[in-house]
């Protein structure tokens, strides 16, 4: 077992467990896109952003369709070309990451 997080963001469709660090909340359903995608935008840049000084979690059910998104989403926001986002973490995250065609669509336009 790794060291706990200091701050999380759960992709579920309904609310997570509560935590003993601080956390988000996306409402994000298994196999679907971010209820909100004004606010995915706001909490994965918040992600981001908390990475450079917190132990941050990203999780959903399996770890593979709404992490992988979120993490390629993330990927965007930090530079990585949106055309090239979900080949980037399939290679360095999981090579099954962002499952569906409409996972990869919401990615390849996320700006």
């Amino acid at each position: 077992m790794g060291l706990e997080p200091t701050y999380g963001v759960y992709l579920l469709g309904k609310p997570p467990p509560a935590m003993s660090w601080e956390c988000r909340w996306l409402k994000w359903p298994d196999f679907r896109l971010p209820s909100d995608g004004s606010e995915a935008r706001t909490v994965l840049a918040e992600a981001l952003t908390r990475a450079d000084v917190d132990r941050v979690e990203l999780a959903c059910g399996g770890g593979r369709g709404r992490t992988g998104t979120a993490l390629a989403c993330i990927s965007v926001l930090d530079g990585v070309p949106a055309a090239e986002a979900v080949a980037f973490v399939r290679h360095h995250y999981d090579h099954h990451a962002v499952e569906t065609p409409w996972q990869r669509r919401y990615v390849r336009h996320f700006t």
